[in-house]
């Protein structure tokens, strides 16, 4: 006779075991102990084997029921349950062991040997912040590049396509690192162009504010209310106009301020070659007031975590967003700012450019174009620093044409 929900609330444990069936071969066994677990005895291949189905009240007697119609259906179909059952958790525990993240962790070591320190952390953090959260669990061999671009779009949202672009990159070589050892067949990323899911960005990578509004920028900047370290190195960007990565990365080594000069090693260029910013006399104020926060850290920005290692590089980005110029500024914006009003003061173009570290090298001058025209530089940092306080005070500097 079929169970019912009465019955089996009022079934007592005894001194041994207790089988109450239900038909099929399926029962319920109630335990000296007092427990009550689901059981289905069945035969394969001519050798009795017993399943369990779940425990009650955990498993309603429907739940049951509805257990063991699913795996007489495995068994008229030629499949053992309980085989399947533990295949499947021997698929579960390998696909958690191969997820993306693992498997992008076992790649990242593989690696990094050949790279500097600072470029394999930036990667990794890269992982961290923009593809894990996205793909991170999934089992390496199952993503798709739905998925992939669903992830892209995610990083795009928040204005930083080159981002998106560089985390489809660096996830494809997770991928072909995985197919080489057996982790995966094939990789979901080469599907996927990045100008046929992201937006042309020409308009976002010269993104920033007009030169009429940098005043207002600097005030909010000014009143900024999140961390003070974030504040300073957004005055500091604003007054030196280096590339982001210049300035997060920064070490205090680098700088000598009795001499009001930082010199960036080659290493940290995007071109490979030392660069020298010489600085105002705000600028050397900023970073004393900088030191007195983070002097105790060989890393003028330090991770909140860990202080060998630099902020992330979208502090600034996001700093800007709360302050509202999302999609109108950001960080590497403040070099074109500076270009633009540099060139309607009348600086000349060359010191602009080298300032800027754009200038061309070849074999011959690579060592000593960073040197060039150095005085005038400096003066035209001086005189860029001066700009900018006085279009924080709301005052108007004229200069002259700088000499050559």
């Amino acid at each position: 006779m079929p169970l019912t929900d009465t019955a089996i609330k009022k079934a007592k444990p005894g001194d041994k075991p207790i089988k109450l069936s239900d038909g099929k071969g399926m029962y319920l066994l109630v335990n000296p102990a007092g427990s009550k677990l689901w059981r289905w005895k069945y035969r394969v291949l001519g050798k009795e084997k017993v399943m369990p189905l779940g425990a009650y009240p955990d498993v309603s007697l429907a739940q049951a029921r509805d257990g063991l119609d699913k795996a007489r259906k495995m068994l008229a179909a030629g499949i053992d349950p309980m085989a399947a059952r533990k295949a499947n958790k021997v698929a579960t525990r390998t696909a958690a062991e191969n997820s993306f993240e693992t498997v992008a962790r076992l790649w990242w070591a593989h690696w990094k040997p050949a790279r500097s320190e600072q470029h394999a952390g930036q990667v990794m953090r890269r992982f961290e912040a923009n593809v894990f959260p996205h793909i991170g669990a999934r089992p390496v061999a199952e993503v798709q590049a739905p998925e992939l671009v669903a992830m892209l779009k995610a990083i795009e949202a928040r204005g930083v396509n080159d981002l998106a672009k560089r985390a489809l990159q660096t996830s494809s070589q997770v991928f072909r690192y995985a197919i080489a050892h057996g982790l995966a067949k094939r990789n979901p990323a080469i599907d996927i162009k990045p100008s046929d899911v992201l937006a042309s960005r020409q308009k976002q990578n010269l993104a920033r504010i007009d030169g009429k509004e940098l005043p207002e920028l600097l005030r909010h900047i000014e009143g900024y209310k999140g961390a003070a370290t974030t504040r300073l190195a957004m005055k500091l960007m604003a007054m030196t106009f280096v590339r982001t990565t210049e300035l997060i990365g920064a070490r205090w080594a680098e700088f000598d301020l009795d001499g009001m000069r930082w010199d960036i090693p080659a290493s940290r260029m995007k071109m490979k070659t030392p660069h020298i910013v010489p600085l105002s006399t705000q600028a050397v104020n900023v970073l004393k007031t900088l030191h007195l926060v983070t002097g105790h850290s060989p890393m003028l920005f330090p991770g909140e975590r860990d202080h060998e290692k630099s902020m992330s590089n979208n502090t600034i980005l996001k700093a800007l967003e709360r302050m509202g110029y999302k999609g109108r500024m950001t960080g590497h914006g403040f070099r074109g700012v500076a270009s633009t009003l540099l060139h309607e003061m009348g600086f000349d173009h060359a010191h602009i450019e080298l300032q800027l570290a754009h200038q061309e090298r070849d074999e011959v001058s690579a060592a000593y174009n960073h040197a060039t025209y150095l005085k005038q530089r400096a003066k035209m940092m001086q005189d860029w620093a001066d700009y900018l306080d006085s279009s924080t005070n709301g005052k108007v500097l004229v200069f002259e044409r700088a000499a050559a």
